[in-house]
This record gives structure tokens, C-alpha cells and sequence, in this order.
């Protein structure tokens, strides 16, 4: 069982005394639940205090434990892959990460964070509509994966779909309102709507 991680990434979390009401549960609760269904409560959590931080440094904490959580996996091989994956495309190697991600997206399907590493890549090397459809996969496994909905934001507003990428910025929003740089995109693109 891989309960561990999930435990140190609460560590930061539980000096906001609300953050840690919410992800604290009785221990028998806690040893019932596989590492998968565990994390999904602590992101339930997560998500729930986003709409309820009173500082940037609580949405920043909440929102980091949240991408952690996204990039973790039942399978230590996964999760290396993942790595290995980032690590080539920040070198811009970007044809041995499309290997590494095709073969974790074909062997770990439910991973939605490698679909959304994918869809990052693709955009990265201008295949928008690759990028699109694997942001598509990413929000069938996980909704509330704000991190692709700006990024279908953003590819729609290269593309010029000003009303889509509106929408998209928006959704993202509704789920993380911390966001300051989809807030001002949001606030852009609304003007481009105003009429004259």
C-alpha cells in the first residue's frame, strides 16, 4: 500500500487548522481505503478549500498538495515514467517524452496525469488538436482538472475561439478561483466580447 505518500503530502497542510479538520479521518476509516480511494477523499477535501482560503498562501498550499496528489500514482513504475517523462520535455527532447508518455498512457489508462503530461507535450510541439483530444480523456477521468481546462482555454484562444476559450477559462475558475492568470484571461476575453 502506498498510504505514505498521501500522508507526507498533508504534512504542510495540517498547520491550517481548517485544512486539517477536513482531511483528518478516524484511523480504522483511514486503513479501510486503498491509496486510490484515499487520495480521492483528500482531493474531495482539497477541492472543497479552495473555494474557502483566505489567503494566496492557502490556495498555493491546497493547490500544490492537489497536483501532487494528480501526479501520484498505485504504480511506482508510473510514476517514475511520469517523471522521466517531465525531465525530457524540459530538456525539449520532446520525442523521447511522447515515447515514454504513449507507452504509461497505453499500460495506465486511468492515470490522468499522464494524459494531461501528454496533452502539455502536444501543445508544446503545436499539435493542438492532439493536445485538445487528450485534455478531452483527462476531463472524462478527472472534471475538475483545472490545469487542463486553462490549457484548453489557452489552445482555443491560439486558435481564435474566443467565446470556447472563454468558457474553458471559466471552468476553470469555477473549480480553483485562485487562479490569477485565468482571471485575467477571463477578464481579457471579456472584453473582446463587449460590443463597441
Amino acid at each position: 500500500m502506498r498510504v505514505a505518500p498521501i500522508a507526507a503530502l498533508l504534512l504542510p497542510l495540517m498547520s491550517l487548522p481548517v485544512v486539517a479538520e477536513e482531511v483528518r479521518e478516524p484511523a480504522s476509516e483511514v486503513a479501510r481505503k486503498s491509496p486510490a480511494e484515499a487520495r480521492a477523499d483528500t482531493l474531495d477535501s482539497l477541492f472543497a478549500r479552495l473555494h474557502r482560503v483566505k489567503s494566496e498562501d492557502e490556495a498555493r498550499l491546497a493547490e500544490q498538495a492537489i497536483w501532487q496528489l494528480w501526479m501520484s500514482s498505485d504504480s511506482p513504475t508510473a510514476e517514475l515514467l511520469l517523471k522521466q517523462a517531465a525531465a525530457a520535455m524540459n530538456k525539449a527532447e520532446f520525442d523521447a517524452a511522447l515515447a515514454i508518455l504513449d507507452r504509461l498512457v497505453a499500460v495506465h489508462p486511468d492515470f490522468a496525469e499522464a494524459w494531461n503530461k501528454r496533452a502539455t507535450l502536444y501543445f508544446m510541439m503545436g499539435r493542438y488538436d492532439d493536445s485538445l483530444a487528450d485534455i478531452d480523456k483527462v476531463l472524462d477521468l478527472e472534471p475538475r482538472h483545472f490545469g487542463a481546462l486553462s490549457g484548453r482555454g489557452m489552445i482555443l484562444r491560439k486558435e481564435g475561439k474566443f467565446s470556447e476559450a472563454l468558457e474553458a477559462f471559466r471552468d476553470a475558475l469555477a473549480v480553483n478561483p485562485s487562479m490569477g492568470s485565468v482571471r485575467d484571461a477571463v477578464q481579457e476575453l471579456e472584453k473582446l466580447e463587449q460590443p463597441i
